[in-house]
């Protein structure tokens, strides 16, 4: 009927080797990647606004609202009033309020 030629199903020893070199720098890659990624701390949240430079939306008169990283928050001026527009430091968080001082 048919005959075969054994020589079609050969594969050559080098592709093998690259396959398995190649799987072997993907797997340390991934391994690497991923011990990286839980080692390092997270980097967002309120923690983070400490520091940070923030526009006034309302008056603060010691009250009013800040915007910052694309969000609105309750702030209270430790440093007196401040008009909208005007720039302040977030000196720290408690809760949903930022304490923020007028930027010098």
């Amino acid at each position: 009927m048919f005959q075969l030629d054994p020589s079609w199903f050969q594969v050559d020893t080098w592709l093998i080797v690259i396959i398995i070199l190649a799987v072997i720098i993907f797997v340390a890659a991934a391994i690497y990647w991923g011990v990286r990624a839980h080692l390092l701390q997270a980097s967002a949240g309120r923690e983070e606004l400490v520091g940070k430079i923030a526009e006034v939306k309302t008056t603060l008169n010691p009250r009013g609202t800040v915007f910052i990283q694309g969000e609105s928050w309750t702030a209270i001026s430790e440093s007196g009033r401040a008009n909208p527009g005007e720039e302040v430091l977030i000196a720290k968080v408690d809760g949903l309020k930022l304490y923020v001082d007028r930027k010098k």
